[in-house]
């Protein structure tokens, strides 16, 4: 991208002109309906154009997922068949990873690098839960003289899976690996900011054998699609991946029918550095966890939390390698900060520097639009000092390439300062000290504790936050008891006595 001109970047793929929705292995093609324009944030130029999916094209959605679960080959493959396809949906997507590279960096800013990554992650979801499904086994009781009772599972129906825009390939290709690995059918729905890749990715498990309807795909608002699909008497489960405000409409939404959900949501995670910590190690992590994917996500340590013997040093040669980080096109290698996924959001995330400022807080660097471009939505690594944990700096979940820094006394008030936050999806701990390490494990309130590392996912473990940052878990087995039902099965070995109605004369 040029960063003067602002002109598009040359096209190395072809780009949809007109974004629809991809019903029982087909794109729509009604003409008409409410259009938003797919815009690229590096250049604020409309790389496409999405129709948006009304009530009516939502029910069609459902009713072929509905089609292909009651009636269709997916359920009643043996996991044999089923594995088959999801290898060959792994292997598509690690074919085409230059593609949907290109598409999900021209669609959301993030640098190449990063969705590289992504996109080794979500091909290896698809053969990670054809494993799991693999594995799944009964259970056989006989503690009932006479009887035989068995317990298996079965496919729980149909899903209504909304991913988010922050990281598109990696987390709806979760939500779907998870879905349909056990059988059932799904309608996803990702963000109206970014469904460039989103489409390609469902055609292309289309190409490697998923029968239609298995997978649908549709594009909208979620006041609008969102609202037809959660609420649409087809659906049997809820899988959302995205804000705690959303996720908590979401929730209340799907109750009213008693649909399950599971929801990965928002955090604010505390970022711990304790003296005992390797810093150079420390400092690598706290840059990464905070200006890491352009700063958009939940993971993200945006509270960081120094002990006061070192925390002029750390906070001094954080400062100084934040204001060397590579911003720029995310086409490029090099680049290490790419811009926001829109406009609206880096002027919300913007807006902070002013809230900090009133609080009290001190700004260390950044506090602003990244200086020569021209066009896109790039901000500098910011970060602030913040006078207390009560400010809203270090409450809010602000999404954006910008770090709180508290100074804290002892373990006891790092691990208090941590606790106190509506949200509680992950913390990191920086520490040589094993009994630091322990005590931190032990009693900071968060789904997953990293320990001198951040940003390692083992899908075996299950993934998910305390508090607001969400509802159930992610992983081997919490899916398994999501995604699934149990059933048991009680039969008699010998005759069993029954009763005997109206067999007595008068």
């Amino acid at each position: 991208m040029n960063a003067a001109t602002g002109s598009p970047p040359r096209p190395q793929f072809p780009v949809v002109d007109r974004v629809t929705s991809l019903i029982a292995g087909q794109r729509t093609s009604a003409p008409g309906g409410h259009e938003i324009p797919v815009i690229c944030p590096a250049t604020e130029t409309v790389v496409s154009r999405l129709r948006e999916a009304d009530a009516q094209e939502v029910d069609a959605a459902v009713r072929a997922a509905r089609e292909a679960f009651d009636r269709g080959p997916w359920p009643r493959m043996t996991i044999d068949d089923r594995k088959d396809v999801l290898y060959r949906i792994r292997d598509v997507m690690r074919a085409n990873a230059q593609e949907l590279a290109y598409l999900e960096c021209l669609n959301t800013g993030l640098p190449l690098a990063r969705i590289r990554d992504h996109i080794a992650r979500a091909a290896r979801n698809f053969e990670f839960f054809a494993e799991v499904a693999s594995t799944l086994k009964g259970e056989t009781y006989t503690g009932l003289k006479g009887f035989l009772t068995y317990v298996t599972r079965e496919p729980k129906g149909v899903g209504a899976l909304i991913a988010p825009w922050n990281a598109p390939l990696a987390l709806a290709s979760m939500r779907v690996a998870t879905c349909i690995a056990f059988g059932n059918t799904c309608v996803l729905k990702p963000s109206e900011y970014t469904p460039l890749s989103m489409l390609r990715m469902v055609e292309l498990f289309h190409e490697a054998g998923l029968p239609p309807g298995v997978v649908n795909l549709v594009n909208g608002r979620g006041s609008v699609t969102g609202t037809a699909l959660v609420s649409h008497p087809g659906i049997d489960m809820v899988g959302f991946t995205g804000g705690t405000h959303t996720g908590a409409a979401i929730m209340s939404a799907a109750g009213r029918h008693l649909k399950p959900c599971i929801l990965e949501l928002g955090g604010k995670s505390a970022n711990i550095v304790h003296p005992s910590a390797n810093l150079e190690r420390a400092l690598d992590g706290a840059l990464g966890g905070i200006y890491s994917n352009n700063g958009q996500q939940c993971l993200a340590g945006s509270r960081i939390l120094v002990h006061r013997s070192i925390a002029d040093e750390f906070i001094g040669r954080f400062v100084e390698r934040a204001q060397r980080i590579r911003i720029g096109d995310p086409l490029e290698d090099t680049t290490e900060l790419g811009p926001l996924a829109y406009r609206d959001h880096l002027e919300r995330v913007l807006s902070y520097v002013e809230v900090a400022r009133s609080e009290g807080a001190e700004l260390l660097t950044g506090g602003r639009r990244a200086p020569g471009f021209a066009k896109g939505y790039y901000m500098e690594p910011t970060a602030v000092l913040a006078k207390s944990n009560a400010a809203r700096v270090c409450q809010d979940e602000i999404f954006g390439p910008f770090a709180t820094f508290l100074v804290y006394d002892s373990l006891d008030e790092a691990i208090a300062i941590a606790n106190d936050s509506p949200f509680g999806l992950v913390a990191y701990v920086w520490a040589e000290d094993l009994n630091v390490v322990m005590r931190a494990s032990r009693e900071i309130r968060a789904g997953t504790i990293w320990v001198n590392t951040t940003l390692v996912r083992e899908l075996r473990a299950p993934f998910g936050g305390y508090k607001q940052s969400g509802v159930g878990r992610d992983g081997a087995t919490a899916s398994v008891e999501f995604f699934t039902e149990q059933k048991t099965t009680t039969i008699p070995i010998d005759p069993a006595p029954l009763p005997q109605f109206g067999r007595q004369t008068r």
